[in-house]
């Protein structure tokens, strides 16, 4: 006997209703069901509740196997129930843990000290706001050399906190008292010839997932605009061992998806008029308004790339695995990655290296080196580009442009550009990954009606996304883990040819591509549209070659130089 057909063909509010019925789902989050029953009400799973639901997974069962079902799906719904009877807190991770690394992958584990570029040192100019927007690099050299104090540096950076926020909207908090007590003792440390090294004293923001002692950690939201994690994030722990001196926690859209918080939208300093894209909206803009000297964002697909990109910044996502996200908003277990937005390449390069590695609370980090040389040279390194990706027409003339520029560019560096394909497979058919562990994260959220508090109520904003993501079946979601799978196959056969491969930041696959599997990506400034709108490139590497990249990466800045303009409007 065939299945059912008399529900019409496409998804209508039956199938909801039967799905909500059969999840135990709240008659608030998806109606009532179809027995007439309030959800969360002992209403008996029917064979015609089972034929709506099934239809939203593309299924199609005969009477007799639905009847079969009846009692397994009430003991289901018994057990679903159960389980939102527990209060998990955001930080309880999964069992199953996402490993980037494939079985038979070696990489060297032979630390190598790092090695700065070598700069002429820089006079300290009459009116110290005119360093605001120097790198790491420059202004590391006048604290250690004791021409400036951390204190002044400290002050001034605050006080454009607090001058271009009133327009930007990119500070969720200045975290000032911290700041003045944290360069009262750089100043201290430094004059009795304790350096610690090129963070010290160096004025720095948090995007506002991440947690900060005796400070509110919003995740952008209105539900949480009060909550208050009083204990550092390992990153913030760790950027303080280094001497950085924290100044502010910057906006991110709510719970990390656009630039849109509870305060309003974080705008763009090129031209405020503009957003500045998201999650990681107040790191970069506030880092391209040269409101502090490198800022840390996080990504799990895009979050660092789109608003570097938009900014004209220059962003580093690290390999997954490579820095602790203790104390950062968990959205999603398998991808997300925390990393730093700076002025240049190897200005990631000295902030990476203060905050990777394992600490014995995030289980998914791997310990192995990062050994960076500014001094090392690239033509040793085999870089690929992504031919179809560059050639295919675009609405953005001048981004295609630029693209083009940027391969010319690295070609006049010596080195053979060669072209590569991503591989062959759905990339976006994987995307519900990411939606469905987010559900997961914020299911309370959802279950007690809270994400109604979140600013934004439209088709692609987490509220609803909650809500559908809930639909998903496990079992697709194994089946897309699987498909993830082959995909890091087919990634390691090609990245054994090459070491480093440039790529269109925000065309095609790639950036959903290798924040799946978890590859390394630097964004960095290659020019503006017509309109005046910074454009990016981007390149991407091996597994654990965060150096590889950042040398590519920073070879092309240093031929480039679009790296070194900044907002007309903020100078």
């Amino acid at each position: 006997m065939s299945g059912a057909k008399s529900y019409e063909k496409g998804i209508d509010r039956r199938m909801f209703l039967g799905y909500a019925a059969a999840t135990g789902l709240s008659s608030e989050v998806l109606g009532k069901d179809v027995c007439g029953n309030e959800s969360g009400e002992s209403g008996q799973i029917t064979e015609e509740i089972v034929a709506g639901a099934e239809k939203l997974a593309g299924l199609d069962y005969t009477d007799k196997e639905r009847k079969l079902m009846l009692k397994g799906l009430s003991e289901n719904l018994e057990s679903f129930q159960n389980l939102r009877a527990i209060d998990f807190d955001n930080s309880v991770a999964p069992a199953l843990v996402f490993d980037p690394v494939l079985p038979g992958m070696e990489f060297s584990s032979k630390p190598v000290a790092v090695r700065r570029s070598s700069r002429a040192a820089r006079q300290v100019p009459s009116d110290l706001e005119q360093v605001a927007f120097w790198p790491v690099t420059d202004i590391s050299q006048l604290i250690e050399g004791r021409k400036v104090s951390v204190t002044e540096l400290t002050k001034m950076y605050l006080q454009r906190l607090k001058r271009y926020d009133k327009e930007l909207k990119c500070v969720v908090t200045l975290t000032e008292e911290l700041a003045l007590k944290q360069a009262a003792r750089a100043d201290k440390e430094i004059m009795a010839g304790r350096y610690r090294g090129s963070l010290h004293g160096i004025p720095w923001g948090a995007k506002d997932l991440l947690a900060a002692e005796g400070y509110k950690t919003t995740w952008g939201a209105m539900p949480y605009k009060n909550q208050l994690l009083d204990y550092n994030a390992t990153v913030v722990q760790r950027l303080e061992e280094a001497g950085a001196i924290l100044i502010a926690k910057l906006t991110l859209g709510a719970l990390a998806w656009g630039d849109v918080w509870f305060g309003g939208q974080t705008k763009n300093p090129w031209n405020t008029e503009w957003g500045s894209s998201g999650s990681s909206a107040g790191p970069a803009a506030a880092t391209a308004a040269g409101l502090v000297v490198f800022s840390i964002g996080s990504e799990t697909s895009g979050s660092i790339v789109s608003p570097c990109t938009v900014c004209g910044v220059t962003g580093l996502r690290p390999t997954f695995g490579r820095v602790s996200r203790h104390g950062a908003l968990a959205l999603n277990w398998s991808m997300d990655k925390i990393g730093p937005i700076c002025r240049s390449a190897e200005d990631c390069a000295l902030v990476f290296d203060a905050i990777y590695g394992p600490d014995g609370k995030d289980g998914t980090l791997v310990d192995l080196p990062f050994n960076w040389d500014a001094k090392s040279g690239i033509r040793k390194l085999k870089v690929g580009y992504l031919k179809t990706a560059f050639e295919k027409d675009r609405d953005d003339k001048e981004w295609k442009e630029n693209d083009l520029a940027a391969l010319d560019v690295l070609s006049g560096l010596g080195l053979n550009m060669i072209p590569i394909e991503l591989p062959d497979y759905p990339i976006g058919s994987m995307s519900f990954i990411l939606e469905a562990e987010v559900a997961a994260a914020f299911s309370e959220l959802t279950l007690s009606n809270h994400d109604d508090e979140l600013v934004r109520q439209v088709k692609d904003a987490w509220p609803n996304v909650f809500r559908q993501s809930r639909l998903i079946p496990a079992v697709e979601y194994i089946q897309a883990n699987r498909l993830r799978t082959l995909v890091m196959q087919a990634m390691r056969e090609l990245m054994s040819e090459i070491d480093v491969y440039v790529a269109p930041s925000l065309e095609g696959d790639n950036l959903l591509l290798t924040n799946l599997t978890g590859h390394p990506q630097v964004v960095a400034p290659n020019g503006f549209n017509k309109d005046r709108r910074p454009t990016s490139i981007s390149f991407v590497g091996r597994l654990f070659s965060e150096a590889n990249v950042l040398a590519v990466a920073k070879a092309y800045q240093d031929a480039a130089g679009f790296h070194l303009q900044y907002p007309e409007l903020l100078k």
